[in-house]
């Protein structure tokens, strides 16, 4: 499993950097969870929350961030931000880029702003 969320972070990461976004850190870890990408868009930092989910009978991957998952990541992205002081100063958004169907043909949907925190 850790290996298939590695090959989507990274088609993820790839397709945002086309789109002009710039790469801060991937995979950074506390004790909240992960934070899968950290990007600049701008002076945005985007904090990027990669899923993917091969049959969508509870949904589709973006339902799977529930506000308990959203809770972490906004945790986490706070600690980010702890730990790199020259970016608190910056505007924060949460996306998620989610695929849905098997790796080799899923597309990809990006939720910019997918949901906020408190």
């Amino acid at each position: 499993m850790r290996a298939a969320g590695a090959l989507f972070e990274q088609r993820a990461c790839s397709a945002l950097e086309k789109a002009g976004l710039k790469l801060l850190e991937r995979n950074f870890t506390t004790r909240y969870g992960e934070l899968d990408l950290v990007m600049r868009d701008g002076d945005m930092v985007v904090f990027v929350e990669v899923r993917h989910r091969l049959r969508a009978g509870h949904g589709d991957a973006a339902a799977s961030i529930t506000s308990t998952k959203q809770t972490r990541l906004i945790q986490t992205a706070e600690l980010w931000l702890a730990a790199h002081p020259q970016h608190a100063h910056r505007a924060c958004r949460f996306d998620v880029v989610s695929y849905d169907g098997p790796a080799d043909s899923a597309q990809m949907s990006w939720l910019r702003g997918a949901f906020e925190a408190a």
